[in-house]
């Protein structure tokens, strides 16, 4: 049987370059790789389903999955996770406690941003600070005039406004022109600023603070196979979940060998340690059912901010075939 020949577009990270390098291959799949930024893959993907294969916003998947014309079925691998307290900086010169936000101004480059969703389910569930407080500005961060990728039905309490014309939200921060600033990058500051910081001064404790609390290790990213070539090919979606699982096995393999440092930076395998401790040994799960709570709290604020017109169930995101693994 000949294989079928597919584009597949993620980022470059150590849990996809088995599947890259070819030493795992996708059962009846010869791939074509791409290696993306995020904003290029997402962009491209709901814009245009340029992509057969492709790493995908899982608030972007969400809002198109609850519109009813998501043109990509979901597969459980979770390519991109992180705790979101670092994505959100402050004016510290006005600015000293979450609860100061409110009433104020925070810019943002799109509303529906995953990073964002998780950004402002931390205010609201641990500070009491929900979107409705907040007038969120949004611009780009580097370049003014990002506009958001997919179109939103916000309720009338969600106060939004556009960036000057020629502004970014980095500048605009920098000026003093808004309070905060909320995106999975940092502001664009040359040479940085004085009064521009983390809200959360020491966001690692914050963040452990706050797994220890929820068990919670925050989704960004999900995988995405085209609708119309998983209805065609029913086994497709399975057998892309099984590559990507085994291709992160085999990186995290590699992380654990000490013989020599795999990432050019000191200190990784006391880092990799201190999460198994924290978090377990599998503590980057795929698959439903361990991050079953994960997605649930996800779904909830994402309905909450009125992203999706009703709260979605978490089987609704995935294609049926990879709610579940085979086990030997």
């Amino acid at each position: 049987m000949s294989k079928l020949k597919l584009s597949v577009a993620v980022g470059d990270y150590d849990r996809v370059r088995p599947l890259i390098d070819g030493t795992v291959a996708i059962d009846g799949v010869d791939p074509t790789f791409m290696t993306l930024v995020p904003e290029e893959i997402f962009f491209r993907a709901f814009r245009h389903a340029e992509f057969d294969i492709c790493e995908l916003s899982l608030s972007s998947f969400t809002v198109k999955t609850a519109q009813g014309d998501n043109p990509y079925v979901g597969v459980p691998a979770f390519v991109s996770r992180a705790f979101r307290h670092t994505s959100i900086y402050v004016r510290t010169d006005r600015i000293r406690k979450p609860e100061d936000l409110r009433g104020r101004k925070v810019g943002l480059p799109e509303y529906q941003l995953t990073a964002n969703v998780w950004a402002r389910a931390i205010l609201e569930d641990d500070h009491g600070v929900k979107p409705a407080d907040v007038t969120w500005v949004r611009g780009g961060i580097e370049t003014a005039g990002r506009p958001e990728k997919i179109g939103l039905d916000l309720p009338k309490e969600i106060k939004i406004e556009s960036a000057p014309d020629g502004s970014t939200i980095s500048q605009l921060l920098a000026r003093g022109d808004i309070d905060g600033f909320m995106a999975p990058r940092p502001p664009a500051i040359e040479g940085g600023h004085p009064h521009v910081g983390w809200l959360f001064p020491d966001p690692i404790a914050a963040a452990k603070d706050y797994y220890q609390r929820t068990r919670i290790f925050p989704i960004m990213h999900v995988v995405g196979v085209r609708r119309t070539i998983a209805e065609r090919h029913p086994w497709l979606p399975a057998a892309v979940l099984k590559a990507f699982t085994q291709s992160k096995v085999v990186a995290l393999a590699k992380l654990s060998d000490t013989s020599a440092t795999k990432v050019t930076l000191p200190f990784v395998e006391e880092q990799l340690k201190a999460a198994r401790a924290l978090m377990g040994e599998d503590f980057w799960s795929y698959g439903v059912e361990p991050n079953r709570h994960t997605l649930d709290t996800f779904l909830r604020h994402h309905h909450g901010q009125g992203l999706s017109p009703r709260r979605l169930g978490v089987e609704e995101l995935f294609h049926p075939s990879t709610l579940e693994a085979h086990k030997v």
